[in-house]
């Protein structure tokens, strides 16, 4: 019963998330023309493209709300001040800081970075390489204190690499160091490498996690990336300074 009640709560906050969620879709959704003319011809509101969105968000946000109905019918208004309680004292900050949280922020980072920073401005194989280093790393080891430090230091980095994409330093060095934002990638891979080395190299476990790790992390892009590029044909989301070398090698153009 107990473990029913902890799920119960758990069911207000996810209802509740899943509810915004829904609303938010149908926010996005109000914003498409429900009429629209395309070559003289009217079309009528029930053939817009935002009809779609508009009914799965409208059921996202009731099923929402219907979970959140039933989670506190089943723990009742009482226990939600008890919640609303914790979430105001010092056993959420306590929380916040538990190493399983820390894992989530650190997916969190590690996903945000590589979708919306990596894959639309870095070569696909040094992003790629970078990502699953980083990943492998920080959750393999197993070591919560090794994971933040490695978080800690990838974030660094990251910020760094903001600010240098952002003041527009790629396109103002192109004429004299092409592919600027890729060598400042590979330069971040091999800090992350090196000072992860320092971290381990004191513990012989650790150390061949390390070395399966740098295999993985460099091996598994180019041999996937390599067949779906040269075997299927399949352009990368971003080609640069890798996939202009592995054309040279491809095409003999050394």
């Amino acid at each position: 019963m107990m473990e029913k009640d902890k799920l119960r709560k758990a069911d207000i906050f996810s209802g509740t998330a899943i509810f915004i969620l829904g609303l938010w879709i149908v926010s996005q959704a109000m914003q498409m023309p429900m009429k629209d003319s395309w070559g003289g011809v009217q079309n009528v509101w029930f053939v817009s493209p935002a009809l779609l969105p508009l009914f799965v968000g409208a059921m996202i946000a009731l099923l929402g709300a219907l979970l959140v109905r039933t989670a506190l019918k089943s723990v009742g208004f009482k226990e939600l001040g008890n919640i609303l309680g914790w979430l105001a004292g010092p056993e959420l900050i306590r929380f916040l800081k538990t190493p399983a949280i820390i894992r989530f922020y650190a997916m969190l980072v590690l996903f945000f970075s590589f979708v919306f920073m990596n894959i639309p401005r870095v070569d696909f194989f040094l992003g790629a390489v970078l990502f699953l280093l980083v990943f492998i790393s920080m959750f393999y080891f197993d070591n919560d204190r090794l994971m933040l430090k490695l978080l800690t230091f990838f974030i660094a980095g990251t910020l760094v690499l903001i600010v240098f994409f952002a003041l527009g330093l790629p396109t103002t060095l192109e004429l004299s160091i092409p592919y600027a934002g890729d060598w400042m990638t590979l330069v971040f891979i091999i800090g992350y490498a090196v000072y992860a080395w320092v971290q381990i190299r004191s513990d012989a476990g650790l150390r061949k996690k390390y070395a399966l790790m740098l295999t993985l992390a460099i091996l598994s892009p180019f041999l996937i990336g390599s067949a779906f590029k040269y075997l299927l044909l399949v352009p990368m989301p971003k080609e640069g300074l890798v996939v202009l070398l592995l054309d040279a090698i491809r095409y003999g153009g050394f």
